[in-house]
């Protein structure tokens, strides 16, 4: 079906909202709900109404008007979640002047122009109509759509000279593909290194595990987390940035920490009382000796991400295990801790060694009533075994 086409099949969609009370009235088995609705609506409309169901429910922890929303597969996989596009608004909205719109590059499924409006005026382009008419209806579920101008249009043709710019670049290639490079995305590299020196202030959100490192020179690399995975890569432009400082940032909890990853110093020590797995937004940004640092906790190896301390540490940026035992790397040893201890599950955590997590798992004697976490990790160059508990489970 050509864009016409799927446009109208969106319209139509939108303007039978009874469909949705029929889908959730529906009983039996996928085909048997497909069919029930097939006596009243047309084959494809149920298909897409369906879908789209499926997805509102998918969100609902991260859009607090799920059930409003109209997206794709493919703009809900690149989003930003409500509370990251809040943040980054919040952030944005100290540089703009009064009736100064942002520029919105990418609008996808409009999370980030409904924050951005929320602070003033935004013009948000995409090539796809099908795209920017579902962003349009989400600006209207958030009450923002008279802030919004959503206009059908190529970025690379818009001149970002002196304005304040969102860029959210589709991460996909010609295919469909999801690419890590940056060179093979829309836009591209060179057009994107060309925004981040031309315009006042901006901010180009990127995925982490793309290869931006380094590209951006005058710029300021953010790597923000929700609810525990890193999500996101910021690229901070002009007046926004401070050149070659890295940042990792906390949400919801909304923790920061800056500053440049060369110039932290941590102690190493052995195994205390308590390990820390750090937030991966601080390991992506390559803070874990600024976190060591800042929170008086030790490296337990060059090679590790882990860290430890004798007392405990309350922090954002790292989840606190308190200690049971050291083993060394020997999975005898491990199976009779397990059985002294009655452990029935465990939790497995490794980030450089050679693990099997599964096979490893099935290798353990769990039946007991206890629960534990076992943390494969390098300590003073040696491969050991860490068990511990997390904190939070702790009574």
């Amino acid at each position: 079906m050509n864009s016409d086409g799927q446009l109208e099949l969106w319209q139509q969609l939108h303007s039978t909202p009874q469909i949705f009370e029929a889908i959730a009235a529906a009983e039996g088995t996928e085909l048997q709900r497909q069919a029930q609705l097939r006596n009243d609506y047309p084959a494809e409309l149920v298909r897409l109404a369906l879908e789209l169901s499926q997805l509102r429910e998918q969100v609902r922890q991260k859009f607090s008007r799920a059930d409003q929303l109209w997206m794709t597969r493919q703009s809900l996989e690149q989003s930003s979640s409500e509370e990251i596009a809040v943040y980054k608004a919040e952030r944005l909205k100290d540089v703009i002047r009064d009736d100064e719109p942002v520029l919105d590059f990418c609008t996808g499924l409009g999370a980030d122009a409904i924050a951005l409006a929320a602070h003033g005026k935004v013009i948000s382009y995409d090539l796809d109509p099908v795209v920017l008419q579902l962003a349009q209806w989400n600006a209207e579920a958030y009450g923002v759509a008279d802030r919004i101008d959503f206009r059908q249009e190529d970025v690379n043709n818009v001149d970002v000279t002196g304005r304040v710019l969102h860029v959210d670049p589709d991460q996909r290639d010609e295919a469909g593909r999801r690419q890590r490079r940056l060179e093979l995305i829309q836009p591209n590299l060179e057009t994107m290194q060309q925004f981040a020196a031309r315009c006042r202030a901006g901010v180009i959100k990127l995925s982490p595990a793309s290869n931006f490192g380094g590209k951006f020179p005058d710029c300021e690399m953010e790597l923000v987390s929700w609810r525990g995975e890193c999500k996101q890569a910021l690229i901070w432009c002009g007046e926004l940035a401070e050149p070659e400082q890295w940042r990792a940032t906390v949400l919801p909890a909304g923790a920061s920490m800056a500053g440049d990853p060369l110039s932290a110093y941590p102690d190493f020590d052995e195994v205390g009382e308590y390990v820390y797995d750090p937030d991966p937004a601080v390991v992506r940004a390559g803070m874990i000796n600024h976190l060591a640092e800042e929170s008086g906790a030790s490296r337990l190896d060059e090679a590790e991400e882990y860290l430890t301390s004798g007392e405990r540490i309350d922090s954002p940026f790292m989840a606190a295990f308190q200690v049971h035992d050291v083993l060394g790397r020997n999975e005898k040893e491990l199976r009779r801790w397990i059985r002294s201890n009655d452990i029935g599950s465990v939790e497995i955590k490794c980030r450089h060694l050679k693990i099997d997590v599964e096979k490893t798992r099935k290798s353990l004697p769990l039946q007991g009533a206890g629960t534990a976490t076992v943390i494969f990790a390098r300590i003073g160059g040696k491969s050991k075994v860490i068990v511990c508990k997390r904190v939070s489970e702790q009574s």
